[in-house]
Parts: C-alpha cells; structure tokens; sequence
C-alpha cells in the first residue's frame, strides 16, 4: 500500500503518504527507545524492515536471485532517499538496544541477523550514502547550481539544466523529508560516519562475546547430558541440593544455542559487508576481547563497585538485572538440611529423617569429628559418608556474606536421600529383585548396605582420579 502511494505520485496520495511516513516514523522511534529488551521487539522490528523494503511488496516478476544477491531495483533510489531518516535514524536506535540486549537468546539473536541482512542487500546501502550526500549538501552550492531561467535548448539553454533541476528537487525533498521529522535545528549523524561506525564495532565485540557464551552453554549442556547418564539416575551422580538451585535458561540449551551461533555469524558476515570490514579487522576486534575478557565473562556479573561492606550496584548494573542480561548467582548458604522441600522428596520422609539425623548428631556429633579428623583411609571413609563441612566454603559467595565462611560446621549424618521418590523406588526396585533371586528381606538389606560401602569405598580410593579424568 504504501509502495503505491509513493509511486503513484499523485498530490492528494502524495499528501497521505508524508502523513502516514510521519506518523509511523513517530511511532517506531518512540518504540525504540521504550520497548522493552526482549523478544517481543520482534513485531515492531519486522513493521519497520516491511516499510523499508516496498520493493518486496509490488508484485513485480524479477529474475528469481538468493535472498543475499537479491539487489534493490534502482528506481526505489528515490524512496530511499526520501525516507532517509527510516533508514538511518532507526538504524542507530536499533544498535542502541542490540548493545544492551542479550544476543545468547536465539530470539534476539535473530532480530540481530534480520537487520543486518536487510541492510546488506546489494545496491541498498550505495542508495543511503546518496542519499546522505544529498541532505548534506550546502546550500551555497544549491543556489550556485540552480540557474537563472529554465530556458530549453532552443531557447539558448542546455540539456545540463534540466539535470540541475532534477538534482536541485531531489535535494530539496530529501532536506524537507528531514526538516519535517526532525526539525531545522536536528544534528543528522551520518551512518556510515565516524562516531556510528564506532558503535558498529562495539556491536561486533558484543556479538563475538555472546557466541563464545553460546559455546560455553553447548560445552555445559553436552557435559551435564554425559553426567546425567543412566548410572546417575540410581544414585552415581553428584548428590549436591544445591545443583537444583542452578540451570540454563530453556532458550539457552539444545537446538537454540546452535540456532545462536548461525544467526550471530551470519550477522557478523552481513554487518562486515554493510560497512566494508575485511576479515584481518574483524579477526582484530575479537581478538582484543583476550583471555582477561574469557574469564571475567565466565562469571558475568552485574557491574558493581566495591564498598565497605561489599559489592554495590551502579545503574549500569541496575539495568542490566531489569533486563535480564546479568544476574547474581544465587546458591543457598544455609544448613543443607533446612533447604524447602523439593517436589521429588517426600514432605513426611524429609521432616522424619530431619529428626532422627539430628538426635544422631547431637548423640555422637564428637566421635564423627574424631573420626573426620583422622588423616588415614577411615578419615577419608568418614568425610566421603559424613556431609563434609567443608562444601560450603567451595562456594563461591558474595563478599557481604564472607563473614559466613568463618562458621564451622560439624561433621555430620544426613538422611535426606533416603527420602528422594528416586532413592525410593531404586530401593523398591532391588528388593523386588532380590525376591525374585530368593533372597529375604534382611539378605537383602545387608547386600545394599554392603554395596553402598563398597562404593563409598571405591570412590574414596579413586574418586580423585575419575574426576580428573
């Protein structure tokens, strides 16, 4: 529709389309700066890559190309020209959310490449350049090239001034187009200038961050799928409560982070392509993201600064946990035995056990720290049995709460596994094949019990070694 009110050139339609272009120019530019930073930018986003793209939307048969060799026919120069602020202008605005957004998401990743890959058609961003050249042109030299009188070759004039005029209205509509948006005073950034071509870089940086963060999830998920193995479910795995606290977020895992990498490096092909950066500048800019930039990314958190008593959160960092780009790792630091009840344990077992474990401790709490204490193999049996009291001070903890790492915990016996539905039915599970290889109940209980001390027993001895391999 707007395709045909542009190129119909009627005034009265003429008319309507500067109305509607202002209007919708108003709107997306309000939407840019105030929408929030997720996905759901994405309806806005493809309203804006429509309107710039009415050659997409005319029904003309042209020669059937890749979306990437697809070139902008040459006689929509002109709409480009007189919607040069729908180009540019929003251009800006979209780096200005693309660098505060999480480009991990594969949603947000893909709004990225969507861009880039409209504005990395061929011919289109010769058009913008024009089309800046022409606002930028003074105004000493548009009344210097406008002639005196409009005289026809016969008349004593030239074929050149019928040029003039053509270049001299060209001009004008594009600073009218501008002036009408913006206003006389505006301060037009060019947007293959200086100071854009900066935040360009910046985005590349931040797009190159996002896809070694993509690489480390797929590394995480691929090893906690190894560790997640049939022999784990029954019980051979890490038994750590405080693992359910943390996980990837569903878009971050899976099919998504592969969708993430392809949509970031084609991105990054199409962004090198608008602006002209080989692959010597593009190799540059991620490689002085360095090995300092690796590790600090590893554990990304909410800018702050030190204070007296801790870390502080600047505004940057405010805004980043509103938008969900940083978050503080939240672990629970409390007595394990007092974490809420999952919905895999049984609230009875969970509570009964609590009681019984607690008499056990309060009674013989001083012969489990002798026996804790001793440097030789019961030493070892007795930590890998007993909860360890040093687990907590693993943890990685805020330094607001570094007093908690001076608290000793004792030794101690923790029956909450037995009150797991999986510990449960793994031991319905043995006792019904144990009756099925004849073996009574109390056969059974001391086989189980004899296996789970031949376990602890290998994982003492050899437990240091499986880990490091």
């Amino acid at each position: 529709m707007l395709a045909f009110l542009f190129t119909s050139r009627n005034i009265k339609l003429d008319q309507i389309w500067r109305f509607v272009q202002q209007k919708l120019y108003l709107f997306l530019q309000h939407c840019f700066g105030h929408w929030p930073l997720d996905a759901s930018f994405r309806a806005v986003l493809e309203t804006w890559l429509s309107y710039i793209q009415p050659w997409r939307y005319t029904g003309e048969k042209v020669n059937p190309q890749p979306d990437q060799n697809r070139t902008v026919p040459d006689k929509w120069a002109s709409f480009v020209q007189e919607n040069l602020l729908m180009y540019t202008k929003l251009f800006q605005g979209f780096l200005n959310r693309a660098v505060r957004t999480d480009l991990v998401n594969a949603k947000n990743a893909l709004m990225v490449f969507r861009v880039a890959k409209v504005f990395a058609q061929p011919n289109l961003a010769e058009m913008i350049q024009k089309g800046e050249q022409l606002f930028l042109e003074p105004e000493h030299v548009l009344h210097h090239r406008q002639p005196r009188g409009y005289l026809t070759p016969t008349q004593g004039g030239s074929y050149l001034s019928s040029r003039q005029r053509v270049v001299t209205d060209t001009v004008f509509r594009v600073k009218s187009h501008v002036y009408a948006l913006e206003g006389q005073d505006c301060q037009y950034k060019q947007m293959f200038g200086t100071e854009l071509r900066g935040a360009v870089l910046k985005l590349i940086q931040i797009i190159a961050q996002a896809r070694q963060t993509a690489k480390r999830i797929s590394d995480h998920s691929i090893e906690v799928a190894a560790n997640n193995s049939f022999l784990s479910w029954f019980g051979f795995g890490s038994s750590d409560l405080n693992n359910t606290f943390v996980g990837a977020e569903p878009e971050e895992t899976g099919e998504c982070v592969k969708k993430t990498h392809e949509f970031l490096d084609r991105a990054l092909d199409n962004l090198c392509q608008i602006f002209r950066l080989n692959s010597g500048q593009l190799n540059q800019l991620i490689s002085n993201l360095g090995s300092s930039q690796d590790e600090v990314n590893s554990k990304q958190l909410p800018d702050c600064i030190q204070g007296e008593n801790g870390l502080i959160l600047t505004d940057l960092g405010r805004r980043q946990i509103m938008n969900g780009l940083r978050r503080f790792e939240v672990e629970y630091q409390g007595d394990p035995e007092l974490q809420p009840i999952r919905s895999y344990e049984n609230a009875l077992l969970v509570r009964l056990f609590y009681r019984i474990s607690s008499l056990i401790n309060e009674r013989y709490g001083g012969h489990m720290n002798a026996l804790c204490s001793r440097p030789d193999l019961l030493g070892r049996l007795g930590r890998h049995y007993l909860a360890n009291p040093d687990s907590a001070s693993r943890l990685r903890k805020s330094p607001t709460t570094r007093w908690t790492l001076q608290r000793h915990r004792q030794p101690r016996l923790s029956l909450r596994l037995l009150a797991s539905y999986r510990t449960l039915l793994m031991l319905v599970l043995l006792y019904l094949l144990g009756a099925l290889l004849s073996f009574g109940p109390v056969s059974c209980t001391l086989l189980i019990l004899f296996g789970g001390f031949l376990h602890g027993l290998l994982m003492t001895l050899f437990g240091d070694k499986l880990k490091s391999h």
